[in-house]
């Protein structure tokens, strides 16, 4: 018999266990937990009331958290009419339901993700709220995408709660896709910024917070705001593990490069002065100096030397002391270009000057789209690649994840920022297809849903960037997914017998592909929505060789043992090779039963022998 592929995504329960049962394994018992005995393991048995840690709760906290750890019945569908270089990206764009969709992901992307960027409604009293039905997720989607958006009103008695309900289960995902040195920065305004930063505290841990930026989004004031007019917004940073996070700091800037001069032809290079006094006042280091040109000078009134006599004596001795051309000025320190750091620390307050504002967005977005404002509250590109300038690297293939994406800013980003250090980022975007309303531009243009806008946006920033730079090597593309039901029957044993009969004929929904069927495998067995696929012709079957024999699919039916001999050419010993089929893909029991005798011979494990 073959091993079924299950079709739900990773259990997220079995894998804690199993993580618990790998530390603890006296803890763990026929597959459950005593959570007595690992309190005592962990030498903390004394503590029963819960209550009296500190933490942020809420009504239905607990049914949020539990509904994280229910595997997702639902898939993601190719949509190659509107990819881009579909055969050659790299790239994903994912219309669905974000929590769906990171259900799907924990399997192939658990642990790949370096960097994360979200920008969630704020739930400022207008913004979309996904109001999430865990008893059925499907026709909830469904449903949702075919309403108007749903404002998340105030006035309603649950306004925080739904929100942190929503935000939630979706960040508990997200950590799990965080690779070990991986960090998350989470835009938000005033309203639930408090709420989010206790929420982050408990996903992540309070100890790998990095900083809670002020990225200064306007300009000007407006005026008829009846007490503060805000022209900032946060953004949230922490840390997979701030062990193992490396901040790659920012570039200097030319200005700043020009203050180093080298008046006195150093061999060392261009240099600035540094002031030599400091305080508060150490007596030790407060003594006279005398200039070359014999003036007698003593630090400012409170303060001292930075440097010791004898150390001072050194620094002279070695020229890196300046006392001016004339030889008369109060001393100071050089400091050379050559030895200090390349890059500069980033500080918590990002100004628009440097990193864009709300109305600059707006409207270099409307410049893309031809003079139509298609969006109305765009993220800055140069915002988003601050970001990645501070943590992703151009030559680790590194993945960036923005599950809100909106108008797909960070995909922008993450583009040119590849065009201008030749980097191999690449990106997963993931957007509700949230309908547009009927009187707008962008849907009198032709487009049915912010999945339509974030689309376009990619394919119109592709043409700018390959207009500006000429390498070749540039991934420009994406390959769209779109969340739907599973492509497999659900099997129930209440069903009646004509079921079981349809069942057994044909287990995949009318209507699918094999295609469909493909994708749908990858993310259940762990292979990522971009792994290498070559479509092999065996005895006019279609047989998919995924990741260079990693996997090897025939889909097919009428299967016979000389497909699968052919099939067996292409498992490398390098590889530990899974093989996949039909359960009814077989032209009869006797081809089933010598396929699964003659893979074994060969070499492929039982547990690696499959079926859908």
């Amino acid at each position: 018999m073959f091993n079924k592929i299950s079709n739900e995504s990773l259990n997220l329960i079995e894998e804690n266990i199993k993580v618990i049962q790998e530390h603890f394994p006296e803890a763990v018992s026929e597959g459950k937990v005593d959570f007595e005995k690992l309190g005592v393991l962990l030498g903390q048995e004394e503590y029963h009331d819960v209550n009296t840690t500190y933490q942020l709760t809420w009504k239905n906290k607990n049914k949020a958290i539990k509904n994280v750890q229910v595997p997702s019945k639902e898939t993601l569908r190719p949509d190659k009419s509107t990819s881009v270089n579909w055969d050659e990206t790299q790239n994903i764009y994912i219309e669905g339901d974000n929590f769906e969709a990171l259900k799907l992901m924990q399997k192939s992307y658990f642990g790949k993700v370096k960097l994360i960027y979200i920008d969630p409604p704020y739930n400022t009293g207008q913004d979309f709220v996904y109001p999430d039905d865990y008893q059925d997720t499907m026709a909830n989607y469904k449903m949702l995408t075919d309403q108007m958006t749903k404002a998340n009103q105030e006035t309603n008695g649950r306004f925080h709660t739904d929100w942190l309900n929503m935000i939630y289960p979706r960040l508990r995902l997200a950590r799990n896709l965080l690779q070990d040195d991986g960090v998350i920065f989470i835009s938000i305004d005033d309203s639930e910024v408090a709420n989010l930063r206790l929420i982050c505290d408990e996903i992540f841990g309070s100890t790998n917070f990095i900083a809670q930026v002020i990225w200064e989004r306007a300009y000007s004031p407006v005026n008829l705001k009846k007490h503060f007019s805000e022209s900032h917004d946060y953004i949230l940073c922490y840390a997979k593990n701030i062990d193992n996070l490396i901040c790659n700091g920012l570039k200097r800037e030319e200005e700043g490069l020009a203050r180093y001069k080298n008046p006195d032809n150093d061999s060392r290079g261009p240099w600035k002065a540094s002031d030599l006094s400091v305080g508060p006042v150490i007596e030790e280091k407060v003594y006279e100096i005398i200039t070359p040109s014999g003036r007698k000078v003593m630090p400012p009134a409170g303060y001292c030397w930075r440097l010791s006599k004898e150390r001072f004596q050194e620094f002279v001795k070695d020229n890196r002391i300046w006392f001016g051309e004339s030889g008369n000025n109060v001393p100071a320190i050089k400091r050379f270009l050559s030895e200090v750091k390349s890059t500069v620390t980033p500080m918590t307050i990002w100004k628009y000057a440097d990193v864009g504002h709300s109305q600059e967005a707006k409207q270099a977005l409307k410049k893309l789209f031809d003079d139509k404002a298609y969006f109305d509250y765009p993220k800055p590109v140069k915002l988003m690649k601050r970001i990645l300038e501070l943590y992703s690297n151009p030559n680790t293939n590194d993945i960036v994840l923005d599950f809100f994406s909106g108008s797909a800013t960070m995909a922008h980003a993450v583009m040119e920022m590849n065009a201008e250090d030749k980097g191999n980022r690449r990106f997963i975007m993931v957007q509700f297809p949230e309908k547009l309303k009927e009187n707008t531009e962008a849907y009198s243009n032709g487009m049915k849903s912010i999945c339509d806008i974030g689309k376009e946006r990619i394919r119109l920033a592709a043409q700018k960037i390959m207009s500006e730079f000429s390498s070749e090597d540039l991934d420009l593309g994406f390959k769209v997914f779109q969340l739907d039901s599973s492509n497999i029957k659900p099997w129930n044993n209440t069903d009646a017998v004509e079921d079981l009969l349809s069942h057994l004929e044909s287990n995949i929904i009318e209507g699918r592909t094999n295609e469909d069927l493909l994708y749908e495998i990858l993310l259940k067995i762990g292979l990522p929505l971009t792994a290498p696929i070559e479509i092999i012709d065996i005895n006019r079957k279609v047989v998919y060789n995924v990741a260079f024999g990693s996997v090897l699919l025939c889909l097919d039916d009428d299967i016979t043992i000389d497909v699968v001999n052919e099939m067996l050419t292409y498992v490398s010993e390098d590889i530990e090779t899974k093989v996949i089929f039909k359960e009814i893909g077989f032209r009869d029991d006797t081809a089933k039963t010598n396929a699964i005798q003659t893979l074994k011979k060969h070499g492929i494990k039982e547990e690696n022998i499959r079926s859908v």
